[in-house]
């Protein structure tokens, strides 16, 4: 009878032994997968990151081009001027011209 028992305590123990085993296994490969999601939410947090900077210097990129277009918008705006001023010029050399020839007359 003792033998039966100590055999039983044996058995318990090595299947006890077993589970804890399977058990440290499992916990190992869990510990194993959340260290891989670390690295992948780490590396994907660097890819934001640059996304973020990238994106911000394509932002300042377009207010300086917006800035740039403004200015050309009034410049074109100015030269609009100047021609018109040209052309006033250019209509009054013509009575200057009139004026000129019927005075050498």
């Amino acid at each position: 009878m003792a033998s039966a028992s100590s055999s039983s305590a044996k058995n318990l123990f090595s299947d006890s032994k077993r589970r804890l085993a399977d058990r440290v296994m499992v916990n190992v490969h869990n510990s194993a997968s959340v260290a891989r999601q670390i690295v992948r939410g780490s590396k994907s947090n660097e890819i934001l990151m640059q996304a973020a900077r990238n994106f911000a210097q394509a932002e300042t990129s377009m207010d300086n081009s917006v800035q740039n277009l403004k200015k050309m918008q009034l410049i074109r705006q100015h030269m609009g001027y100047q021609v018109e001023a040209i052309g006033q010029g250019v209509d009054k050399l013509d009575g200057i011209k009139e004026q000129v020839c019927s005075m050498e007359r």
